[in-house]
């Protein structure tokens, strides 16, 4: 499966990217990461994989979980409005709008998520008063894992691969079924076309898809801190995004504007090309794998923290200075 659907995405890209090239062409700006001109929105070949996997999988396969297979077809309308985006550039509203609607429905199919309110019920006094706050908590943590899992996309090869390796991951603890991987193998498929010096980019329409899809795949977790352990395995991806969060706040500047504050961005920065950069995040995120399916969420969490605090120490030994990386042009 892995492999029909990595060439399935590779050959689709084939044909993809010349009209890709004619409508949506990726300019190079003073915040980019690139130099000449590449298309964007190839992310819908890995989408239009993993969206007919699974629907073959719900059509021909009684056995299975629906809600678990149909993953992908749940974020396939946001993948829809990420592709008009890349195309019309949409206003912010509409964005989020979607993504609301994306995590409801993630958290409505998510056994866990459903029985959060009988399980602070029976563990909190007055817990009943607990459910709506913490779910918006969750519908908040749920838009945050699309918009960072967006945020990272701005590296030749870096986002298709941690996380097809988070996936993976995933889909081993979690006995996810075969969609799950057909989504794996069709991100490798990607991952051909996009790794330094990348003939494409996924665009909006494959970043918040692939955000959705983690978020949901997290959710089928059996338990919270099993749940945990899958989203730490994507740390060095979300955690950097996250660390930008309350740095930029404090530095008092917009959080959801475009900039060039992130780790990977001032690594490239400071000199480091996207094929190393892109390797030494995928190569942690592999690690966080191993310790998730060698010894479970202990140690994922354990491990999680180590990464940020040599990330933090990265950050301030090779990348460029804040202040300056916040306007600094791109590198020649």
């Amino acid at each position: 499966m892995v492999v029909l659907s990595a060439l399935a995405s590779g050959l689709l890209l084939w044909v993809l990217i010349p009209q890709l090239r004619r409508r949506l062409l990726d300019q190079p700006n003073a915040r980019s990461s690139h130099q000449r001109p590449t298309p964007r929105g190839g992310g819908l070949a890995f989408v239009l994989v993993a969206a007919g996997a699974s629907g073959l999988a719900l059509i021909t396969s009684g056995q299975v979980d629906p809600a678990y297979s149909g993953l992908p077809l749940l974020a396939l309308p946001l993948a829809l409005v990420g592709f008009l985006d890349d195309r019309h550039n949409l206003p912010a509203g509409w964005r989020y709008g979607a993504q609301l609607a994306t995590a409801l429905l993630l958290i409505l199919v998510s056994p866990l998520a459903t029985a959060l309110p009988v399980a602070l019920s029976a563990a909190v006094p007055l817990g009943w008063l607990l459910p709506l706050p913490a779910l918006t908590l969750l519908l908040i943590a749920i838009t945050a894992v699309i918009n960072f899992t967006n945020f990272m996309d701005g590296l030749d090869g870096l986002v298709a691969g941690c996380l097809a390796v988070a996936l993976a991951a995933a889909a081993l603890q979690l006995s996810a079924p075969w969609p799950l991987w057909a989504l794996v193998g069709a991100l490798l498929g990607f991952l051909f076309w996009n790794w330094s010096p990348a003939k494409l980019f996924m665009g909006d329409v494959g970043s918040t898809f692939l955000g959705a899809v983690f978020a949901g795949v997290v959710l089928r977790a059996p338990s919270w801190p099993e749940a945990l352990g899958v989203l730490l395995v994507a740390t060095p991806l979300l955690g950097d995004a996250c660390l930008c969060v309350p740095r930029r706040l404090l530095a008092g500047q917009p959080v959801l504007q475009a900039h060039r504050l992130h780790l990977f961005q001032r690594l490239h920065q400071a000199g480091w090309p996207h094929a190393r950069v892109s390797s030494l995040y995928i190569s942690a995120t592999a690690l966080l794998a191993l310790a998730l399916l060698i010894g479970g969420w202990p140690w994922v969490v354990g491990l999680s923290t180590a990464e940020l605090l040599l990330g933090l120490w990265l950050d301030r030994q090779v990348a460029v200075p804040f202040a300056a990386a916040a306007h600094r042009p791109n590198l020649p």
